[in-house]
C-alpha cells in the first residue's frame, strides 16, 4: 500500500541492518515558531548518547508551549531559575523536575528571550531497548517512553541535562527524514493543564500504541459487557452502577442512594 512521502525510504533502523543515526539537525530548525516547531518532530528520531550504550525513540506525541502568552507556559510569570533554559538560545533541552518524582524533557523554540519550548509526551522505542527497560521496569516496549515522566526516565535524563545543546549531543534529533507509518498527525488540547485548554498544541500519531494519555476506554472494550448490579434476589437495583460479570456469589447493592436519572 503506498504511504507518504515520509514513509518511501527503506528503515534506517530495520531489524537485520546497522542503524543509521543521521546528525543533529542544526540550529535554524529550532529557530522557528513553536507550533511549527512541534509539528514537525513528529516522527523524527530522538537520540540520547551515554557512556552506558546509546537509545533512541521516535517521536509520537509533543505539546507546544511559550511563544507570547500563553497562559500554560512555565514562562508565563517570567524567568526564573527553574525555566532559565526556556529562554533560548533555540536548540536546547529544558528539562524540569515536577510532581517530586519526574523529570520532563522541553526542546527550546524560537528567537531568544521569548521562552517557547516543545514538551516531549512519547517516543516510540527505536534502539537501546534493554537499557530502557531496565530503567523504566516490567511494562510493555510500546509503553517504555509513553508520557513525559516516562520518556526521561527511558533516555535517563535528570535537571543535570538541563540547558545540553541539541546540536551536539550527546542529546540530540537526527536529521534524517521523519517517518510516520503512515498514520495522520493530528491536534488537540494540551493535557493536564488548567488555562490555556482552547489551543490545539498537542500532536501526536493518531492509533499510535506508544501515544500517552488516558486508555481506560480501549482497556473497557477488551473486557466487553459489564452485568448491572443485582439483589441477592436476581433483580437489577436502579441507579447502582455496574460491576463485573466475574463478581463472585451474589451481587449486593451498594449502601449509597440510588442517583437520580440524568
Amino acid at each position: 500500500m503506498p504511504r507518504s512521502g515520509t514513509e518511501a525510504v527503506a528503515d534506517p533502523l530495520a531489524e537485520g541492518s546497522p542503524p543509521r543515526l543521521g546528525s543533529p539537525l542544526p540550529r535554524r530548525f529550532y529557530e522557528r515558531p513553536v507550533v511549527a516547531v512541534a509539528r514537525a518532530l513528529i516522527g523524527r528520531l530522538l537520540v540520547r548518547d551515554t557512556p552506558g550504550g546509546r537509545v533512541a525513540g521516535r517521536i509520537v506525541e509533543v505539546e507546544a508551549y511559550g511563544d507570547g502568552d500563553d497562559p500554560a507556559s512555565h514562562a508565563r510569570a517570567g524567568r526564573t531559575a527553574r525555566n532559565a533554559a526556556m529562554f533560548g538560545p533555540a536548540g536546547h533541552a529544558y528539562v524540569y523536575f515536577t510532581y517530586g518524582m519526574h523529570h520532563c524533557l522541553n526542546l527550546v523554540t524560537g528567537r531568544e528571550g521569548r521562552a517557547a519550548a516543545v514538551l516531549v509526551r512519547a517516543l516510540e522505542p527505536a534502539l537501546g531497548l534493554a537499557i530502557m527497560r531496565k530503567r523504566r521496569g516490567p511494562v510493555p516496549d510500546p509503553r517504555l517512553a509513553s508520557g513525559p515522566g516516562c520518556v526521561a526516565r527511558a533516555l535517563g535524563l535528570t535537571r543535570a541535562h538541563d540547558g545540553l545543546d541539541l546540536t551536539r549531543g550527546p542529546l540530540w534529533i537526527s536529521d534524517l527524514r521523519p517517518r510516520r507509518r503512515g498514520l495522520p498527525v493530528v491536534a488537540g488540547s494540551r493535557i493536564g493543564i488548567r488555562e490555556g485548554t482552547g489551543r490545539a498544541w498537542r500532536f501526536r500519531l493518531a492509533g499510535h500504541p506508544s501515544v500517552s494519555g488516558p486508555r481506560a476506554a480501549a482497556r473497557a472494550s477488551r473486557r466487553g459487557p459489564r452485568a448491572p448490579v443485582r439483589t441477592p434476589g436476581g433483580r437489577p437495583v436502579p441507579g447502582m452502577g455496574r460491576v463485573s460479570p466475574l463478581t463472585p456469589r451474589a451481587r449486593v447493592p451498594s449502601m449509597r442512594a440510588p442517583q437520580a436519572p440524568r
